[in-house]
C-alpha cells in the first residue's frame, strides 16, 4: 500500500464529513427561519390586540351598547394565524397587561385587571382564539363564508361569554342568568366583529396561502385501506 493512499482516504472523509456538515446547516436554515416567521406573527398581533385598544369604548344608538375593538384582535389571530400561534398572541398580550402595561381599553394595565369583573372575558380570548384557529384550518383551503361565520361566532363570542359570563357572576355576586342577561348588549357589537374577521381571513388566506395548514375535521379522518393480499 502506498503512502498516498491514507492520505487520500483521510481527505475523501474530509470532504464527506464537510458535505454532511453542510446539509445539517441548510437542513436548520428553515427551521430558523420558520421560528422567525412565527415569533414576528405572534408579536405583530399582539401589538394590534394592543393597537386596538387605542380609541377606547364607542357607543352606538339610543341603547348605547358599548363596543370595544379587541375582541376583534383576537378574532383575527385565532383566523389568520391558527390555534397555536393565535393563542400565544393573546397569551403575550396579557402577559404584558400583567407586567403593567396600560394595554388594555381605556388604558388599564396591572394585576389588579385580573381581580376585576372583566377578568373572565379577558382569559375568554384564550379559548376564543383557540377555537376560531381549530376550526380555521379545518375550513381551509376553501373557507367558505357560511360555515367560517359560524365558527368565528362560535369562538369569539360563545367560548368567550362561556368564560366571562361566570366569572363576572362569581367576582360580583350577580345571579348567572342576570349576568347572561347583561352580556347580551355586547352581542350586536360581537356580531360585526365576526363579520369583520370573516371578511378579512378570506381574503388573507386567499392571497397568502399556506397561513394556517389545513386539517381534517375529527369525524372525517379517512380509514386506513387494509393492504391487498
Amino acid at each position: 500500500m502506498s503512502a498516498a493512499e491514507p492520505t487520500m482516504r483521510d481527505s475523501a472523509d474530509a470532504d464527506e464529513n464537510r458535505h454532511d456538515d453542510a446539509h445539517d446547516e441548510r437542513a436548520s436554515r428553515p427551521r430558523r427561519r420558520g421560528t422567525a416567521t412565527d415569533l414576528a406573527q405572534i408579536a405583530v398581533f399582539a401589538a394590534l390586540i394592543a393597537a386596538l385598544g387605542l380609541p377606547g369604548a364607542l357607543t352606538i344608538g339610543g341603547a348605547a351598547v358599548p363596543i370595544t375593538f379587541q375582541t376583534l384582535g383576537v378574532m383575527l389571530a385565532g383566523a389568520i394565524l391558527g390555534a397555536r400561534k393565535g393563542f400565544l398572541s393573546v397569551l403575550l398580550f396579557i402577559a404584558l397587561v400583567a407586567a403593567g402595561l396600560p394595554l388594555l381599553s381605556g388604558g388599564r394595565g396591572g394585576l389588579g385587571v385580573f381581580v376585576g369583573p372583566s377578568v373572565g372575558y379577558l382569559l375568554g380570548w384564550l379559548l376564543g382564539a383557540l377555537v376560531i384557529g381549530w376550526a380555521t384550518a379545518r375550513l381551509l383551503p376553501k373557507y367558505r363564508i357560511l360555515p367560517a361565520l359560524l365558527w368565528t361566532a362560535f369562538g369569539g363570542i360563545v367560548a368567550v361569554y362561556l368564560v366571562g359570563v361566570p366569572l363576572f357572576a362569581a367576582i360580583t355576586g350577580t345571579p348567572l342568568g342576570l349576568a347572561l342577561a347583561g352580556s347580551l348588549v355586547f352581542l350586536p357589537g360581537d356580531v360585526v366583529k365576526v363579520v369583520i374577521t370573516v371578511l378579512v381571513a378570506k381574503g388573507v388566506h386567499r392571497a397568502w396561502p399556506g397561513l394556517i395548514a389545513p386539517r381534517t375535521w375529527p369525524w372525517k379522518r379517512e380509514k386506513p385501506v387494509a393492504p391487498s393480499a
